[in-house]
């Protein structure tokens, strides 16, 4: 048994990440990452609130008793704002847990399936220009895996020379990488139903890995229909919160890899749970993680016990680290090497870094961070 929760800080640094501190009265410390993109103020509040109202003077070891009163002690729940909370506090009890043992989370969450895991390359930025020598500069690192937006804006009806740029686009990428290198493809909810058949059918002879969120997930009844106009596999999930809003995907049968995040969807307790659902509906697992460090480790845990793990996203060089990268919060960065397009399983306790605490709290103040809002021609706001 360890002692009480007895401290929290949080701590927003750049570029765009929130980080909480847990501490207990014996001296345990963990660390977790509860953020929504953009909305980091919000969830800071909605951590306090949760700490302040429950979790203070409690043990942290009943990690999934946590999980179900601070889920189910508000008569409103899900979204977004709660469950990203919810998720950096049972990151940070995880990581009380693994310290408490001596040992990694997943080898408390029944033992590692696999030695390591692989890792994709961003490439190409939000509106994807020079995509071609970016993937190929990262494949001669020794990344296997890339992942590049499929277009910018995108009207619900465009024009046959759009749906052509963008096949162009991803046709001279693979050309530079060759056949050996796997191509996710990011619709990133941009694209109306009507043109993600269109665009999925034009993309598939390049063999992507994957398309990614090709319609926003409250048109996720449209998956059936998109799937039956493409072989290339769908990925989803990066806006799904828990195993409930995934239960529809995986009865209908449309997709293929599903990408919970795990600063998101509720942590490591819950997307263990979703991982789980996925492998019964034969499923691959990919989880979303274009986030910080304690994130990526919350991810790699899961990664570790999952059998169904195909891939794992890491922000390093991500066009959205300005000023910071993954690295610059780690005390030893060698955690995260990847070797061959690969990252072997931390073998630390806890969630298996150790954070630069004297960096963070230089580094920590308000950040303004936003999402980009874009419009179409005619002015009306376009999905980014």
């Amino acid at each position: 048994m360890s002692g009480r929760i007895v401290d929290y800080e949080l701590y927003e640094v750049p570029p765009r990440w929130l980080f909480l501190r847990l501490e207990t009265s014996d001296g345990l410390v963990g660390w977790g990452e509860p953020v929504v993109e953009g909305r980091a103020h919000t969830v800071r509040a909605a951590v306090e609130e949760l700490l302040d109202s429950y979790l203070l003077g409690k043990s942290p070891d009943r990690i999934e008793d946590h999980w179900q009163t601070m889920y189910r002690g508000g008569f409103y729940r899900g979204g977004p704002v709660l469950m990203s909370a919810i998720a950096g506090i049972d990151q940070a009890l995880w990581d009380i847990k693994g310290k408490q043992f001596g040992a990694p989370v997943y080898e408390l969450l029944g033992g590692r399936a696999r030695d390591r895991i692989r890792v994709y390359q961003w490439v190409g930025g939000d509106r994807p220009e020079n995509v071609a020598d970016a993937a190929r500069e990262k494949v001669e690192e020794g990344f296997t895996a890339l992942k590049m937006n499929a277009t910018a804006e995108m009207e619900r009806v465009d024009s046959p020379a759009a749906v052509a740029e963008a096949e162009a686009r991803l046709e001279a990428v693979r050309e530079a990488v060759g056949d050996e290198a796997d191509i996710g493809v990011d619709f990133h909810g941009r694209v109306a139903k009507s043109m993600a058949k269109r665009l999925a059918a034009a993309l598939e002879p390049h063999q992507p890995m994957f398309i990614e969120e090709p319609v926003l997930p409250e048109h996720n009844d449209a998956l059936p229909g998109i799937a039956a106009h493409t072989t290339a596999p769908i990925a989803t999930g990066e806006r799904m919160y828990s195993r409930w809003d995934f239960k529809e995907v995986f009865e209908s049968g449309a997709v293929d890899v599903i990408q919970p995040d795990l600063s998101h969807a509720g942590g490591i307790t819950e997307v263990k749970k979703i991982a789980d659902m996925a492998e019964a509906y034969d499923v691959a697992m990919a989880p979303h993680c274009p986030l910080g460090p304690i994130a990526l480790a919350a991810c790699i845990q899961v990664d570790a016990v999952s059998p169904n793990a195909l891939i794992q996203e890491q922000s390093l060089d991500i066009h959205y680290n300005e000023g910071s990268d993954v690295l610059d919060y780690l005390a030893d960065t060698s955690v995260f090497d990847y070797h061959d397009g690969y990252v072997d399983l931390p073998d630390g306790p806890g969630l298996g870094i150790e954070i630069d605490e004297q960096h963070v709290r230089a580094k920590a103040g308000d950040i303004d961070w936003h999402n980009p809002v874009w419009r179409h021609e005619d002015g009306s706001v376009a999905e980014w």
